[in-house]
């Protein structure tokens, strides 16, 4: 059923789209059907990323494709809320009927504004916010940690080595003692990540990297994305703990993609609860059970916040927190919108960022 929706829902945004460009244009017929077809080409050069098909293209192309395949699903939403809003004008008579038909200054006026919100949104999306973040506790430990984390890299056709060096250099000038990834380090393909030799940046980080799976790792190939972060000198925590400085306990949970991962009380069970205790686990669902469990902090991503106003708005309705600082009980969270992105490369109402953790007495 929810598969039949995902497809319906772009059908009838294509279809709404396609109606009004054809009345709005004031062109030949051809040519009306030459900027139809342009726009449902670069639609459909979104299920050369869903379908798989990227890794048998060159790299350089691949790259095009992903970025014209993702973004167009983006532009599609916004111009149908453009014309839903003529046409509610229409209704109430705010808005005449010439407007829509055959009429260039509002082509052009449509034109203008979907270009300015996705050029702001790319420009945005480039700006990574710094977020600081404060934990205190009453555990004892041997000095305060300063610790970088993060979520949703998303490393691949679109986020390239070049954007993986800047993000590197970013963590490397914080001096952290602990560097956290809360899953999706990799997009929908290892391919690009190998091409280019992104574990050799990774690998440029000054301090020990904690991460756990999402989604995309098993999108991915989960056996690769292992191998990947092999590679890359990061440490792996699959419904696994590790003890750092015999102060910190980090656990890290398999993504609830994979049916057969382990309750948190299993994971947990062997864990110390007199030491501090860093959570991380992909997607923020039960975040109750993580306080029954005794977690002191939990670190999640994968929402995205929706990326683009206003699937910011059905995010933040999903989930008990879909975005930022959220405590429950003894237990504090936080939820990271990420510091990269899936698809196009536009961040409209939210941000792409990065905490940086003070933990101390």
């Amino acid at each position: 059923m929810w598969m039949l929706l995902f497809m319906a829902l772009p059908l009838a945004g294509i279809a709404y789209v396609s109606w009004h460009v054809w009345t709005l244009l004031p062109l030949a017929a051809g040519w009306k059907w030459a900027v139809i077809l342009l726009g449902l080409a670069c639609f459909l050069t979104l299920f050369l990323d869903l379908g798989g098909q990227l890794d048998r293209l060159p790299l350089s192309l691949a790259r095009v494709a992903y970025a014209v395949g993702t973004s167009s699903i983006f532009v599609l939403l916004y111009l149908t809320m453009v014309f839903l809003v003529l046409d509610l004008g229409r209704l109430v008579h705010l808005v005449p009927r010439s407007w829509l038909y055959a009429n260039g200054v509002t082509a052009v006026a449509v034109l203008g504004f979907i270009v300015t919100v996705f050029l702001c949104g790319n420009i945005h999306y480039y700006n990574k916010v710094r977020v600081p973040l404060s934990l205190k506790t009453d555990k004892p430990l041997p000095h305060p940690y300063r610790i970088v984390m993060a979520s949703d890299l998303h490393l691949g056709y679109h986020n390239t080595r070049h954007d993986l060096a800047r993000w590197v250099d970013m963590m490397n000038n914080e001096k952290p003692d602990l560097i956290l990834i809360a899953g999706d380090i990799i997009d929908i393909s290892v391919r690009p990540l190998i091409e280019e030799d992104m574990a050799a940046e990774l690998r440029r980080l000054q301090a020990p990297v904690y991460a756990c799976l999402g989604n995309h790792e098993y999108y991915s190939g989960e056996p690769r994305a292992e191998q990947f972060y092999r590679d890359a000198g990061i440490h792996l925590l699959c419904d696994s703990a590790t003890m750092i400085d015999s102060a910190l306990v980090v656990v890290g949970r398999d993504d609830r993609t994979n049916a057969r991962r382990k309750n948190l009380k299993e994971v947990m069970a062997g864990v110390d609860k007199s030491k501090y205790t860093i959570v991380l686990d992909h997607q923020p669902y039960a975040l109750t059970w993580a306080a029954a469990s005794g977690v002191d902090f939990q670190l999640s991503g994968h929402t995205h916040r929706g990326q683009v106003w206003p699937i910011s708005w059905i995010t933040d309705a999903i989930y008990e927190c879909s975005w930022g600082s959220h405590r429950v009980g003894d237990t504090r969270f936080y939820v990271s919108s990420g510091l990269g992105i899936w698809g196009g490369k536009f961040r409209i109402g939210t941000q792409s960022e990065y905490v940086v953790a003070t933990l101390e007495n």
